[in-house]
């Protein structure tokens, strides 16, 4: 049997922050990291694109915590523990240099998730961190004092254990034999599947939109605005996964079809356009509607809407009729979409779900069903939108679980 004042089950992002804050505080702990692949640290490495979105300049805790659907209230002590600032100072002592981009996203500024994996595995080795790889748990026990774990290859004794395995349902498995309810899970961030003739011809067009997740009855559900990108399969960028994330536990009862209202002029009302038309009709009468793009529009989502208005290629603005302008208002903002699945945003898979929040002590991380059992990161039902706010969460539990293992 191997033993260990604290074992880290999981060799992610949660994992190895704890274990590497712990040993800094003390140094005189034994901690091991248990990690069931050949490879740690695999979602640093795919994040962001390769990149690794580490956080995200929002440095006010009650307004970091709005961008998570499912722990927006527990967070908020958490990140007056440890939040943005922090995390940069963290990476800054350890020579890695952040960069914040125009949408609040930060990145090391070398663009490289390595940067960010070999910081760790620098830090783990030089506080003399054990990674044991290809340690899949199989079993968790508690006697009296210790935590016995089975793996494929060895059994473990500790005091104390850290569980940052992420969205695992074996392990959430094994927690539920330790007294702990587990939030089921159902995926997030994810993008809508979409055939509509409106937008089939213009992958890769990104504007700035409005969009409402509509029920049966056609009222609004849920609403976001921001850049929508269309792709070959659908829809998707910021405006759609923000929806797919605060809409993760309605949507999947719905097996992901329903209807949504997208307002490409995103502040506009329809009475608006309509007003903004008239105007145009007014002013710009010579002009055909379909060749010059309005409200500063990409030119063939432009077209493609007043295609879909029934207005012809050859209608000049004088000639328009009022049916004309108001149908072309309506596609402009309320033009309504079915959604008939999802796809899986890039590497990028996040679930909602997790131990149930309810069990835990936020001011420590530890568990309120097993004294010594603590989580970090996605174990717990907490999730964010993307943007860095979900490696924020790992960072922060990491952090305050590392005080609680360092101290006797």
């Amino acid at each position: 049997m191997k033993r260990a004042d604290a074992i880290v089950i999981g060799g992610g992002a949660a994992g190895f922050f704890t274990a590497i804050n712990a040993a800094e505080k003390n140094p005189k702990l034994k901690i091991i990291i248990l990690e069931r692949g050949k490879e740690v640290l695999t979602k640093v490495k795919v994040s962001g694109g390769g990149r690794c979105n580490v956080t995200h300049a929002e440095f006010l805790p009650k307004e970091l915590t709005q961008n998570y659907p499912r722990g927006e209230k527990e967070l908020l002590g958490p990140f007056h523990t440890f939040m943005t600032g922090d995390t940069i100072e963290w990476f800054q002592k350890r020579g890695v240099e952040l960069k914040i981009e125009e949408d609040g996203r930060m990145f090391p500024v070398t663009d490289s998730s390595q940067t960010i994996i070999d910081c760790f595995l620098l830090e783990a080795k030089r506080l003399n961190v054990e990674i044991l790889r290809n340690q899949s748990v199989k079993e968790i026990q508690k006697s009296r004092e210790h935590f016995i774990i089975n793996t494929t290859f060895d059994t473990f004794s500790a005091a104390k254990i850290v569980v940052a395995t992420g969205s695992n349902p074996k392990i959430w498995n094994l927690l539920e034999g330790l007294g702990h309810n587990i939030v089921p899970a159902v995926p997030s961030l994810f993008t809508f599947n979409i055939k509509d003739s409106r937008i089939i011809d213009l992958p890769g067009l990104s504007t700035d939109a409005s969009v409402k997740i509509l029920d049966a009855m056609g009222k609004t559900i849920l609403q976001s605005n921001g850049p929508l990108l269309i792709t070959h399969w659908g829809m998707s960028g910021p405006a759609i996964l923000k929806l797919s994330a605060w809409g993760a536990r309605i949507l999947e009862p719905l097996k992901y079809h329903f209807k949504i209202e997208v307002n490409w002029l995103n502040t506009y009302s329809e009475e608006d356009a309509l007003d903004s038309l008239k105007e145009m009709k007014n002013i710009q009468g010579k002009q055909t509607i379909f060749k010059y793009a309005q409200f500063e529009l990409p030119k063939r989502l432009w077209q493609s809407l007043v295609k879909a208005s029934g207005i012809a290629e050859s209608l000049t603005w004088s000639d328009a009729t009022r049916e004309n302008l108001q149908n072309l208002a309506n596609q402009l903002t309320a033009g309504i979409f079915e959604v008939t699945g999802k796809s899986t945003f890039k590497e990028e898979f996040v679930t909602a779900g997790g131990v149930d929040l309810k069990e835990v002590n936020f001011k420590t991380f530890e568990s309120r069903k097993v004294d010594g059992l603590y989580f970090a990161g996605e174990v717990l039902n907490i999730d964010a939108i993307t943007g860095g706010f979900n490696f924020q969460n790992a960072w922060t539990g990491g952090y305050i679980v590392s005080q609680k293992l360092a101290s006797p």
